[in-house]
């Protein structure tokens, strides 16, 4: 097959951009765009916006109109094949009579993967994969990790002075970070599907876990709150449950239950491991309740089980630019981690300023 043109890749990465528009409102669905071209012209655009409404090809061919006869599609991600709360994409482009259709990715979801392009090329329209399908991939990491691992994707953030210290010994940490890397956390915390803590922090720091800026456009999401609270310690009166949005609680044993399920929680009872809950069986339990991305804001004793347990996709490491001191608390808390040869080698992916403070993305090596 002839390889793509450079105007293949002008529209492809048009519906990329369009797609990330859906960076906040989208999940649990994938983030789609899609471009309708003809004659050289872009004739009709779409993205998907949020779940229950219209899929990114269906804007798309509501924008072109009769015009999408004999044009070429361009979407990030296979049309779709199936009922689901929007008609199939699939079905739509054959109806609206489009000769065309390049996808960056074929969907991972089982209900999906290659049924649409069968569909579309059953009914005479070519279909070709793998423009931009990296790119496609990034954008949709967290979808295609509950798809093809059972588990979302997990990034963990952690604040912490130049020294690595995450707190004072008496647990005072705010704040470490200046304004600007916190606005940045909001934003990682809006893109996410769930943001994670422990009971530790929720008894020390009382957290709201939740979106707080107003120039985030996310239609008044807000990201499931989740605490791992092994034996429900978790007050009634906790700030988390009193705020829009839901708050799940996994634990071993639910003898406490009725207090927080009367004050909003959801409670979610997983198998138990040293005295906590098993993370692998959480991770499984979010990716049934469609969680793609979650964020981590966790202390030392949770990020350190994560990590140590090889749970953690990526570390977003924000550094502020003073020492804390030796009589202070670290990132991790990882027993058992005494040679060099256990130490988790990383893959800098990304490293940039934040205000005053450096922000490093990291990967751990697989």
């Amino acid at each position: 097959m002839d390889a793509f043109t450079a105007a293949d890749y002008e529209y492809m990465s048009r519906a990329l951009r369009l797609a990330r528009r859906g960076v906040y409102t989208a999940h649990p669905n994938p983030r789609v765009g899609c471009v309708l071209v003809k004659g050289g012209n872009i004739i009709g655009e779409g993205w998907h916006r949020k779940t229950g409404e219209a899929h990114a090809e269906a804007a798309a061919l509501q924008d072109a109109g009769a015009d999408a006869k004999g044009a070429t599609a361009y979407v990030t991600l296979e049309p779709c094949s199936h009922q689901g709360k929007t008609p199939p994409c699939a079905d739509a482009l054959i109806a609206a009579g489009v000769a065309l259709v390049i996808a960056a990715l074929v969907d991972p979801n089982a209900r999906v993967s290659g049924s649409g392009h069968s569909a579309l090329e059953d009914a005479g329209i070519s279909v070709r994969t793998g423009l931009l399908q990296d790119e496609a991939a990034s954008l949709n990491e967290g979808f295609l990790s509950r798809m093809q691992r059972g588990r979302p994707f997990v990034r963990m953030k952690i604040a912490a002075s130049l020294d690595g210290r995450t707190a004072m010994a008496n647990g005072e940490s705010q704040w470490i970070t200046g304004d600007a890397a916190r606005d940045d956390v909001q934003r990682l915390r809006a893109s996410s599907g769930a943001v994670m803590v422990g009971i530790g922090t929720v008894l020390a720091d009382d957290p709201s876990l939740t979106v707080r800026r107003d120039d985030i456009d996310n239609d008044g999401m807000q990201p499931l709150r989740v605490v791992l609270d092994s034996h429900l310690k978790m007050p009634a009166s906790a700030r988390l449950l009193g705020l829009p949005g839901a708050t799940a609680v996994f634990c071993a044993d639910d003898d406490n239950r009725s207090a927080l399920e009367a004050a909003g929680a959801s409670i979610h009872v997983v198998a138990g491991r040293d005295d906590g809950v098993d993370l692998t069986a959480v991770l499984e339990r979010l990716a049934e309740l469609e969680i793609n991305d979650m964020l981590v804001e966790a202390g030392p004793t949770l990020a350190g089980s994560m990590l140590a347990s090889g749970l953690v996709d990526e570390l977003v490491i924000y550094l502020a630019p003073h020492m804390m001191g030796s009589e202070t608390r670290g990132m991790f808390t990882t027993s058992g981690w005494q040679n060099i040869d256990q130490r988790l080698n990383l893959e800098i992916v990304d490293i940039r300023r934040i205000g005053a403070d450096l922000r490093i993305t990291s990967r751990p090596h697989r």
